[in-house]
């Protein structure tokens, strides 16, 4: 269904002191992750600061955000933060935007800004991009108007779904995004988070997220890299995003087909 290389990003956004955050970044580059992508939380680091710190200390790593929320910012402070970055990383910045996670109210209120109606959160993200040059926009999404937005304005869409839903749910949503993408949808990168990955990964993540479903990914290395290759064939599914919990144990996985 596509012709895109396999692609592979970390998604991290807390550390104890600098010298944790920058061996992150340092060890995700060596083990060949494409990006190291920051959420947007009052409870991680601040998603434009921490993937300013990772560039600086590697020098093929891309950075960027997973995701901006739509309210926490107007669109043209997004466009300054990322015209620096993409400016100060050598064009490495990668800009994440979503319409705020199931929680992300509780932090706008904590950051005294108006969540807003998501038709408003929609917009701003419309608008975001519109302020945007010169940068790979990902957007998250999973109801129809948002992937109608992503359809039209993203480079990259990645499927915003639990990760204890099946497989099918998944190619559901992009059945929707390709009637709403037209002739488009072969112009994307489409994308997906494992919220748990590996051959042992920890328990409390398995507690949390559960032990099936389209965001879980367990088994041997040559069992996982199966997996993700009939993904891809069956739904596109060429860029895939995992917990920095799971990075290490992954890292078999991303030297088997990262590029191919």
């Amino acid at each position: 269904m596509t012709d895109l290389p396999f692609r592979f990003g970390v998604v991290a956004g807390q550390a104890p002191d600098a010298a944790s955050w920058t061996g992150l970044a340092r060890r995700a580059e060596s083990m060949g992750y494409a990006t190291l992508l920051v959420p947007d939380t009052i409870a991680t680091l601040s998603p434009f600061t921490a993937a300013a710190v990772a560039a600086t200390v590697t020098t093929t790593l891309r950075v960027g955000t997973y995701v901006v929320c739509a309210p926490y910012r107007t669109p043209e402070t997004v466009a300054w933060e990322t015209t620096t970055l993409h400016t100060l990383t050598g064009g490495r910045f990668e800009l994440g935007l979503g319409a705020g996670r199931p929680d992300a109210e509780q932090d706008a209120a904590v950051l005294g800004v108006r969540f807003g109606t998501p038709s408003q959160r929609i917009e701003r993200i419309s608008r975001t991009i519109d302020a945007v040059k010169d940068v790979r926009v990902l957007v998250a999404a999973a109801g129809s108007k948002l992937l109608r937005l992503a359809a039209a304005k993203a480079d990259t869409v990645a499927i915003g779904v639990p990760p204890h839903y099946p497989e099918e749910q998944v190619a559901a949503k992009l059945d929707e995004l390709y009637e709403l993408a037209g002739d488009r949808y072969n112009e994307l990168e489409l994308s997906m988070n494992l919220a748990v990955a590996g051959d042992e990964p920890p328990g409390r993540l398995l507690d949390r997220f559960g032990r099936t479903g389209s965001g879980i990914l367990t088994g041997t290395s040559g069992e996982m890299a199966d997996v993700l290759r009939c993904r891809r064939d069956r739904l596109g599914i060429s860029y895939v995003t995992v917990n920095a919990q799971c990075m290490d144990s992954f890292a078999p996985v991303v030297e088997r087909l990262a590029g191919t």
